[in-house]
């Protein structure tokens, strides 16, 4: 079976292009499958992440400096096809629009075709091949994309074989929030390798957490319930992992809260598993979390997570008391005594390392491969019932809307237009028939 990803950029670094990257892998080497990731845009000449020498890579755009694609004329134009709601809608142009159409029309012979973000799922609804089953991923909540934006995939999406969100909660929520007549919505959780270091002997005074210094990563609660950790354990250390806007506040707050020296902004590191092994503790403060990739990839290094109780990840991930902790969001004296509780319980610590490596087998890829392979068998068995449940769909809409018509066209009906109502009541000092 041939599977084809609709990736953004393959050559940039992301949790998506890493967890497509490790999927694809993952399918060529236990499914057997040809796997190929068609990249919208390339801005360099080789992938940051290790690209699987079976998975084979199409690049559509490349956008560096003086190349040939940057030089026409589409390329200067804004796309008209990839949604203007999405978050990356400026990078695309309109020959992202055409090579996009054109490879999915002209060029895949894909069985299965799989979209990793919104835009890149409604192109796959526009143009990608019909005899295909066309797979949307959502890496992002449904509640992480504005109102305008799932205005647009609530149509296009209905068009698709699958929507498949990273997490059951966000699977609900989409079942609930945009029904999808004859769409399969289901949670298939990203696949997190082992680690490639031995696990943390836990015997290190050293809390870490990872992920971009971006607001709803709430590093600025976690520095402030580490300033009351650090009060009772002196000798333990926060190192923050990761890159982004908020550096220089976050420095700021790391001085201002007088933890300099103890609080280290470590800078971005990939891959990150080898520092995860240095620590004791992985702490999450997050508002939200599609899935919590850094949640797993501690776990898979022996290391127990404090994590917020975000919506929608965490709790799917971390069995509380078990292998990690969760906290309610957005209390850092909680937070702060979590840590406590597992620095001064070294027997408890440990227990919950190990349950936590042993629970993040969970996310190895051949049950995730199996998985995805059941989800193609059933969708191929399913196709027919599936296209008579969008059938039925859209004729009872249709119905429906021919009956508001009739209804507002109808005289005197509330409903109807301003003329018509005008017509059908009396004007006021109009003497009413009388009724003998």
């Amino acid at each position: 079976m041939k599977i084809v990803f609709l990736l953004h950029n393959a050559y940039a670094i992301g949790g998506t292009v890493r967890t497509t990257l490790n999927l694809a892998a993952a399918l060529a080497e236990h499914g057997g499958h040809e796997v190929e990731i068609v990249s919208m845009s390339r801005h360099r000449e080789s992938p940051r992440f290790a690209v699987d020498p079976r998975v084979a890579l199409v690049p559509l755009v490349d956008t560096r400096d003086g190349s040939p694609d940057t030089r026409q004329s589409a390329f200067r134009k804004p796309a008209r096809d990839f949604p203007a709601a999405e978050k990356r809608y400026k990078q695309y142009t309109l020959l992202h629009d055409q090579r996009a159409r054109a490879y999915l029309t002209e060029r895949c012979d894909a069985d299965v075709v799989i979209g990793t973000r919104p835009g890149l799922n409604v192109y796959l609804a526009l143009w990608g091949p019909r005899r295909a089953l066309r797979i949307a991923q959502e890496h992002l909540r449904h509640d992480a994309h504005g109102k305008k934006l799932r205005t647009v995939l609530a149509r296009h999406y209905r068009s698709l074989d699958a929507v498949v969100t990273m997490t059951e909660a966000d699977a609900a929520v989409y079942r609930a929030r945009m029904p999808l007549p004859g769409v399969r919505v289901l949670a298939v959780p990203n696949i997190v390798p082992p680690a490639a270091v031995p696990p943390s002997d836990g015997t290190s005074k050293i809390i870490a957490a990872a992920g971009r210094l971006a607001p709803g990563k709430r590093y600025d609660l976690l520095l402030e319930a580490f300033a009351a950790v650090s009060v009772k354990e002196p000798d333990w250390e926060l190192r923050i992992y990761g890159g982004g806007a908020q550096e220089q506040r976050l420095r700021d707050l790391v001085s201002g809260l007088g933890l300099t020296g103890r609080a280290r902004l470590m800078g971005a590191v990939s891959p990150i598993e080898p520092e995860f092994g240095r620590a004791s503790l992985v702490v999450s403060a997050s508002d939200a979390e599609s899935f919590g990739m850094t949640l797993v990839e501690a776990m898979r290094c022996g290391v127990p997570v404090i994590s917020t109780d975000a919506p929608l990840g965490p709790a799917e991930i971390i069995t509380d008391g078990v292998d990690g902790r969760l906290v309610p969001v957005g209390d850092a004296r909680a937070l702060a005594e979590a840590m406590v509780d597992l620095i001064e319980d070294g027997p408890g610590r440990r227990s919950m390392a190990a349950a936590a490596l042993a629970s993040a087998h969970r996310y190895d890829p051949e049950p995730i491969v199996a998985h995805y392979g059941s989800l193609f068998t059933q969708l191929r068995a399913s196709r027919r019932r599936r296209t008579w449940q969008r059938f039925r769909a859209r004729a009872a809409n249709w119905a429906r809307r021919k009956v508001r018509s009739a209804r507002g066209a109808w005289p005197g009906r509330p409903g109807g237009t301003p003329d018509d109502r005008r017509r059908s009541t009396p004007s006021r000092g109009t003497a009413r028939p009388r009724h003998s």
